[in-house]
């Protein structure tokens, strides 16, 4: 069986989801399908460098989403014969699809649509996308959170199949920390203690603004020594989270990281006293997960697909409520009064345990035995 896996619209492995493709295809299972990505040339090296069970079909596409688009409309049915795949893989989910699926294919869903479908003006990009993903012959949902998501909008149940992603644990892992007062993670010296959130920097479903006023409200209370870091590229209406960052009381104790590699992250991770993670709109929360498995103390969002990911190894606050959040720092962190230390640890041995139920061979498994079936 021939495989094709669209390597299009991943921002050059710098985004969740070229992650995904990553760490999908470091972790193939060895049997007898091939596998082939397909993408721009200038990812020739991108995702398969160093791996044997993974070919790479280079194109010739402007580097724009418009040329990717026309692509994938006009050129796609071409290619895909011409290949001979027996199935194709769509990780980028409904960012870019063709008109037609010229074999079965299979699409990757890892965004909540209705959060697009609700905030766009255009009736016929939304029954566009709802024919597409009809006309897939499976779709992989993430989370049951997505599945549900897209079972309202109509989608048939019986073509949805839940995979988790997994957490590359060879990254992510409890780092040794030294006592210093500063990480070195180059090109950053980040001061301690500090807490975390990493996510691009988007308003208002991100909620940095509501984390900025909590941290407020938590250094007004405790007087703590500790930073906020917000680790990540800027997104939609960026400004906006810039803006609350310079009119902040604590803005000095603020740090905007802007693009942090993934590689670099578990350290940053493990150097913090605990994450905090406010997203109303995540269908995964990986990151969530990722910290978790670096050994420290999560706080999310009661929102989205972060009770289903975090289970009961992550303090719960409504995104909302400054004040709520504001509480679940305080519970967190390192204090010196040392009254909250039992909580750390407890929470902290949860984390590290619920990390270990999401495995990227797991997720590479279920994936191709799912294409295997069409």
């Amino acid at each position: 069986m021939k495989i094709g896996i669209d390597a299009f619209g991943c921002d050059h492995g710098r985004s969740g989801v070229g992650s995904y493709i990553l760490s999908l295809v470091r972790n193939l299972p060895q049997n007898d399908a091939i596998i082939d990505l397909f993408g721009p040339e200038l990812d020739r090296y991108t995702y398969t460098s160093g791996q044997e069970k993974a070919s790479y079909s280079g194109l010739s596409v402007s580097d724009s989403l418009l040329a990717e688009r026309i692509w994938h409309l006009l050129h796609y049915p071409r290619f895909v014969t011409k290949q001979k795949y027996d199935a194709v893989l769509f990780p980028a989910g409904v960012r870019l699809l063709p008109a037609f699926f010229e074999v079965p294919s299979v699409v990757v869903v890892q965004d909540i649509l209705s959060e697009s479908v609700k905030t766009s003006d255009d009736t016929f990009v939304d029954s566009l996308l709802r024919m597409q993903l009809k006309k897939a012959a499976r779709i992989i949902a993430a989370s049951r959170y997505i599945r549900d998501d897209l079972v309202n909008l109509k989608v048939p149940e019986s073509k949805i199949t839940v995979i988790h992603n997994g957490i590359d644990t060879s990254l992510f892992y409890p780092h040794p920390v030294e006592n210093n007062e500063a990480v070195l993670i180059h090109p950053f010296s980040i001061r301690r203690p500090y807490i975390i959130y990493a996510s691009r920097v988007a308003y208002p479903g991100k909620c940095h603004v509501e984390l900025i006023r909590a941290f407020e409200l938590f250094k007004k209370k405790t007087g703590s020594p500790h930073r906020l870091v917000l680790a990540g590229s800027d997104g939609i209406n960026a400004e906006m989270v810039h803006r609350e960052v310079l009119k902040s009381s604590v803005a000095p104790d603020i740090l905007l990281t802007g693009y942090f590699p993934h590689q670099n992250l578990s350290e940053l991770y493990s150097a913090a006293d605990a994450c905090i993670f406010p997203s109303a709109t995540e269908g995964v929360g990986l990151p969530v997960l990722e910290a978790m498995a670096s050994g420290i103390p999560v706080a999310c969002a009661r929102s989205g697909a972060l009770p289903e990911m975090a289970a009961d190894a992550a303090l719960y606050f409504d995104q909302n409520k400054p004040e709520e959040i504001a509480d679940c720092i305080e519970r967190l962190v390192r204090l010196p009064s040392g009254e909250n230390d039992s909580l750390r640890r407890e929470m902290i041995a949860k984390a590290l345990e619920r990390s270990t139920q999401f495995s990227w061979a797991s997720c590479a498994e279920q994936t191709i035995r799912t294409l295997d079936s069409l």
